[in-house]
């Protein structure tokens, strides 16, 4: 067997054609479709490093703010603590609130903190003996921070370095004396701060956009590997179902991520070629949704087993070949197709084998799909389309700091529906505000009553509670998360402090500032890491003024007022202007229904005039968004076994995420001209408007809970038509309307179980009940376009044979296999890795070349040997090991960059 990439060429070179891109060989940079390495994982579970990079910037700000605090403090005659505390605060907020894509974005917000965070220290220093007013201002000011979070970032900025100089000043009780030199710290401080974060953090949204696709590339050949294990009879069906739906959903977040970064105007070169890029993503993703579906299928059946080698093997060549090289899978896909058809030749197959060899087509089908999708993807728009019809790229979801939002959207919607008219129109601005000044109110006597000096940790407990949370449910898990981090990071700060001592003011401020920088990068991943990273770093500098004797206290004190805090401001939101959490269900499931709805109106308008300049697949990229949406406000406020929650609420969000797959393949599908003759036409039309006028109903029923109307079924109508159609010629656009009206009819039917659900009527005779609609994945997706793969000039792969000195064969009854493999680079032996498949399809053995040489056992019987190297395409070789005969296979590889 040869090589994929030695097999394009000799069928390019016998068709006397040269392929079209041949005369680009480096599709796109090296860093997204360059070899495997070790660190891919990374990017996977961080896509495009962000939290990476907010642990960097961190460490970064802090290092530079606490030596420019210190230093200032000795130049200027201030206590260093103080110098430290106010340089540290800068380094601090500037890592956590400031963001930005330019230099002048950075400058604005870094140099403008010291000037709010320098004002209110001389009110603080003058309160220093009025209790009550000092606590009163403090309060004030979490309120006046919430009000000001309506007008920007910068208003933001402003009210958070108030509150902040204000516990400053409270904690540190720095005079009125040493106010100005306190304000020049702060100044020299935020100028260094700015400087290294240009230096060493400057961001780079154009990078960060190359990692993201990078890490679409990684979780596709995870994919591919998790769907080879899938194909072996003797895997844990369950086991691979999570480990596909897993790799699935990380997939559909990374793609999703990489549109967000899209939108961001330092990101892509120009809209035209955002806008390919986004199509060719999404059709990447569609393919490799319909492989794992497909293979899932195949796997619960017994397929024979030339055919479930066959596709072993062309999944294995998948994942190894380099993506810039992806139409080299088309020899793979051939391999499949021809095991497939002769099953379905054979008059004699068992139904069963002729069903899985339907399947295995599919899955060649797809792969044929990714390999078109993959190369223009990589391409990174070269060949910008000159259609009339071209529309610029609108982005479906916008990134809030470089994450997908998730409930604040639903909330704000709810929100800003119920107060629409008269003095209710306040009450967007005024709500959080208030929740911030009573809960203070509340919290501030019991925690002054508790501790009379850290009476401001109740109204930390306030600020955490209201900042980032939308929902009772969110509020109550982050107090979960608060207590859980507060108290591990208290044994882990503990034992540091025993193990460093108080003496060494070095390791003191290296573990401050590392647990700082721990709990940034963690913060995006779990709230509990930077609670957990925070304490370890507030226990360093509690260890200063506290004996151990009562460091226990104090962090069962600090446990206490935080936990007070976030009850009460938890308990304020739920009763003044209340939003209840299910109500932003509602209005997620909403936003949900509404994207169906401007999905459906645009295929409409595509299939009535083809000159319409729509975004099909934006559109379902649109409901994508508002799936996590649902997802996120639906999340239960703790996971129990499905049989104690009830299947209700899983069963609905089951149905979405349902039909949101048969919406991104409807899209696919429907993007393509048709003409039809106007009975059929208008056949469609009504289809499509009875279609959206149920969706309207079922949003009516969603947002104000009574019916006005009722869901008609479109499902016969469909079926109707997609018969009406199969007398007419086959070919490529009639495939994909085919297509198209089988995920239409799919979405209709998964959505009339949804409305049933949701309590809407449905018409007599149109809709199946919901308990007998199980949710199936969408795996219809269209070939792409014929796209030629990139051409290659070197020598073809050889593989040689000899025979070796008989060993004594394993006692496991296994045949040792031994040879080196070589390229022309690495002539003398090349680093490579073997993955054995067995005539049963299944993974058998993997190893690593040494010094360019291997040693595998294998068992008796025909197996397929898989070989990858980094910089070459990957070579499968075919080979008969026979009992107590030991074999010698020498393999050359490609050179680098044939």
């Amino acid at each position: 067997m040869t090589s994929p990439e030695t097999a394009q060429q000799t069928s390019n070179r016998s068709a006397g054609t040269t392929p079209a891109h041949a005369a680009r060989k480096e599709l796109a940079p090296r860093r997204v479709a360059g070899p495997y390495r070790w660190w891919d994982w990374v990017l996977v579970s961080d896509p495009g490093l962000g939290q990476l990079q907010a642990g960097w910037r961190t460490l970064v700000a802090m290092v530079t703010s606490l030596a420019v605090g210190y230093g200032m403090a000795r130049s200027l005659a201030v206590p260093p603590m103080i110098g430290m505390m106010v340089g540290g605060m800068m380094g601090l907020m500037s890592a956590f609130a400031v963001a930005g894509n330019t230099w002048t974005q950075l400058a604005r917000g870094i140099l403008w903190m010291p000037f709010p965070f320098a004002a209110v220290l001389w009110p603080a220093a003058a309160l220093h003996g009025d209790r009550a007013l000092e606590i009163g201002l403090n309060g004030a000011a979490l309120a006046v921070t919430f009000l000001l979070a309506r007008f920007g970032p910068l208003a933001l900025l402003t009210g958070m370095m108030m509150f902040n100089g204000l516990l400053v000043g409270t904690i540190a009780g720095i005079p009125s004396a040493l106010v100005g030199k306190a304000f020049a710290v702060a100044l020299v401080a935020a100028a260094a701060v700015l400087l290294t974060r240009l230096l060493l953090c400057f961001p780079m949204p154009r990078e960060d956009l190359l990692r993201t696709q990078r890490a679409f590339v990684v979780e596709a050949r995870r994919l591919a590997d998790t769907a080879v294990d899938a194909l072996d009879p003797d895997a844990d069906p369950r086991r691979v179902e999570r480990r596909m739906s897993r790799s699935l959903r990380r997939l559909n977040i990374v793609t999703v991520t990489i549109d967000g970064r899209l939108a961001q105007p330092e990101a892509a070169t120009e809209p035209t070629t955002a806008e390919m890029l986004h199509r060719h993503l999404f059709d990447a993703e569609l393919a490799l949704r319909g492989i794992g579906q497909a293979v899932q299928a195949l796997a619960a059946q017994s397929p024979p087993e030339k055919l479930r080698e066959s596709l072993a093997v062309g999944l294995l060549l998948a994942r190894d070949t380099p993506p810039a090289r992806a139409g080299g899978l088309r020899p793979a896909i051939q391999l499949i197709h021809e095991q497939a058809d002769a099953v379905l030749r054979d008059p004699e197959a068992d139904p069963r084998d002729a069903e899985c060899a339907a399947l295995a087509r599919r899955v060649a089908e797809l792969l044929e799909s990714l390999a078109d999708s993959l190369v223009s993807w990589l391409a990174l728009g070269q060949e910008t389309p000159k259609s009339p019809t071209t529309v610029p790229f609108q982005p479906a979801v916008a990134l809030e700091n470089n994450r997908i939002p998730a409930s604040a959207a639903p909330m704000r919607r709810a929100l800003t529906a119920r107060t629409r008219s008269g003095w209710q129109r306040a009450v967007p601005f005024v709500r959080a505000p208030l929740h911030a000044a009573v809960a203070a109110a509340i919290v501030c006597p019991i925690a002054d009553a508790i501790d009379p000096r850290r009476f401001y940790w109740g109204l930390v407990g306030v600020m955490i509670t209201l900042f980032g949370t939308n929902t009772t449910h969110e509020r109550l898990r982050k107090f979960g998360h608060r207590m859980v981090g507060t108290a591990a990071g208290a044994v882990l700060g503990v034992l540091l402090l025993h193990l460093i001592g108080h003496q060494h003011v070095y390791w003191t401020l290296t573990v401050i500032v590392l647990g700082l920088s721990f709990g940034s990068w963690g913060m995006q991943r779990a709230y509990g890491l930077w609670v957990a990273g925070l304490v370890v770093a507030l226990v360093q500098l509690y260890a200063l003024t506290t004996p151990d004797s009562g460091m226990n206290h104090l962090l069962g004190e600090r446990l206490i007022d935080n936990g007070i805090g976030i009850l009460v401001a938890t308990a304020c939101a739920a009763l003044i202007f209340p939003l209840s959490t299910r109500a932003v269900v509602r209005e997620a499931e909403h936003g949900y229904v509404e994207a169906v709805q401007i999905l459906l109106t645009q295929v409409a308008a595509r299939w009535a005039e083809p000159d319409s300049p729509v975004r099909l697949r934006g559109a379902a990229r649109a409901i994508d968004v508002a799936l996590i949406q649902v997802a996120e406000v639906s999340r239960p406020l703790v996971r129990m076994p499905l049989g104690v929650r009830g299947r209700g609420p899983h069963h609905r969000m089951a149905l979405l995420t349902t039909a949101a797959g048969h919406a991104r393949a409807l899209a696919a599908a429907a993007d393509v001209d048709i003409d039809l003759p106007p009975a059929l036409g208008e056949r469609i039309r009504f289809i499509t408007t009875t279609f959206t006028d149920s969706l309207r109903a079922l949003d009516h029923h969603l947002v104000n809970g009574t019916a006005q109307g009722q869901w008609r079924s479109v499902s016969p109508l469909v079926r109707e038509l997609r018969t009406g159609l199969r007398p007419a010629a086959p070919g490529p656009r009639a495939r994909r309307l085919q297509t198209a009206l089988r995920e239409l009819e799919a979405l209709d039917q998964t959505l009339t179980a949804f409305a049933e659900q949701s309590g809407l009527p449905v018409a007599s005779g149109t809709g199946a009940a919901s308990q007998q609609l199980q949710p199936q994945p969408a795996s219809e997706v269209p070939s792409a376009a014929p796209t030629t793969a990139t051409a290659t000039a070197a020598a073809p792969a050889t593989a040689s044979v000899t025979s070796t000195p008989a060993d004594p064969a394993p006692v496991t009854g296994t045949v040792p296999v031994t040879g080196t493999v070589t390229c022309a680079e690495h002539p003398g032996g090349c680093p490579a890795r073997i993955t054995v498949i067995n005539a049963r399809g299944q993974r058998v053995a993997q190893a690593y070349t040494d010094g360019g040489r291997y040693r595998l056992g294998l068992r008796p019987g025909h197996h397929t040997l898989v070989v990858s190297a980094a910089g070459h395409p990957p070579h499968a070789q075919s080979v008969s090991v026979r009992p107590g005969q030991p074999l010698g296979l020498d393999l050359g590889l490609q050179q680098r960059g044939g």
